[in-house]
């Protein structure tokens, strides 16, 4: 069997492009581990990352619109499925590594706390200015998860997790797949959300931003999906054209002026933050009270930063049944 790998190796070096990472020339893993005969490092990655609890739970983790109730909204775990989708479109087109492309993917946000960015503000407030669901996902990928062992996952996933937004690119061109693509998925399903929410009217878009990117959900992804592949074409960088590219970030700054800052629903946002503000203080008075792992890991790391990664691990759903569970009395009755 065996002989899957190889050929999986062969057809890399035949067919992607003279920028694609080749799964062979990873870095490695800090454990190393036996080959696989059927499938490539990256591919062992994608599935280390599918199996994980960590990806379960963004099913119940806020997009935009905490812990909503209709069926449709989109939740972290459907946004990390777009940015996946939409990505190893781009991946293949430009004859890069698929499977690499895959897993930063499918692990990009799984350090992301409940309630979204609302909850990441009340972990910076809370325990340090420099969280960010980005080393929060390193983190948990590589002290977190399976029990306290990590996934061990190769460098370049790693790399590609910790960088697929910020300041610092990642040092593959399937990461940086990875930063547009995580743009351009919730660029348009946060409008195609907010238009169902009855927040935004696509009317509202601005005309100049319709007639450049389209009059659509689906037209303005294909735009911008096909800006990138146009632009980025036998190059070893991965961006946008000039004038897609500003009229993209003009979308998004509409959306952050509309949607993000300014709307009914986000007032949630307000009692989520003093929820998880109040549970952080909690367990940092009575760290005895932190369970498993969390527990465990107070005797070589903080109170802080134990409390941090119980609370940034939970779901929306979770948060709200602990924070009831601690300080919302029963009714008592007679039986």
């Amino acid at each position: 069997m065996a002989d899957v790998r190889t050929r999986l190796i062969e057809r890399e070096n035949s067919m992607l492009s003279p920028f694609a990472f080749h799964s062979a020339d990873t870095r490695g893993r800090a454990h190393p581990l036996k080959e696989c005969d059927l499938r490539t490092e990256f591919q062992r990655d994608r599935d280390r990352i599918i199996h994980s609890q960590s990806f379960r739970r963004l099913m119940y983790k806020t997009q935009v619109f905490l812990a909503p109730a209709g069926d449709h909204y989109r939740t972290r775990l459907t946004h990390t499925l777009e940015v996946t989708q939409i990505a190893r479109t781009v991946a293949r087109a430009l004859f890069l590594n698929e499977d690499l492309t895959e897993a930063i993917g499918l692990g990009h946000d799984l350090g992301h706390t409940p309630f979204g960015h609302a909850g990441e503000t009340v972990m910076r407030r809370m325990f340090s200015p420099d969280f960010s669901h980005n080393a929060q996902g390193v983190r948990v990928v590589e002290c977190l998860e399976n029990g306290g062992k990590g996934l061990n996952l190769t460098f370049e996933v790693r790399d590609g997790i910790a960088h697929h937004s910020g300041e610092v690119l990642p040092v593959t061109l399937e990461g940086c797949v990875i930063r547009l693509a995580d743009r351009i998925a919730y660029i348009n399903h946060d409008i195609d959300d907010a238009l169902r929410a009855g927040i935004l009217r696509d009317e509202e878009i601005p005309p100049l931003l319709r007639r450049v990117l389209g009059d659509s959900h689906g037209a303005r992804i294909d735009t911008m999906v096909g800006s990138v592949i146009r632009a980025s074409k036998d190059r070893p960088a991965v961006e946008m054209e000039r004038d897609i590219g500003e009229a993209t970030e003009e979308l998004r700054a509409f959306l952050f002026k509309r949607v993000y800052r300014d709307n009914a629903a986000k007032d949630e946002e307000v009692k989520a933050k003093d929820m998880l503000a109040t549970l952080f203080r909690h367990f940092e008075d009575n760290p005895e009270q932190l369970p498993g792992l969390y527990g465990k890991n107070l005797a070589t790391e903080s109170v802080g930063r134990c409390v941090c990664d119980y609370l940034s691990g939970m779901t929306d759903r979770y948060a709200i049944e602990l924070y009831r569970e601690l300080f919302i009395p029963e009714v008592w009755r007679v039986k």
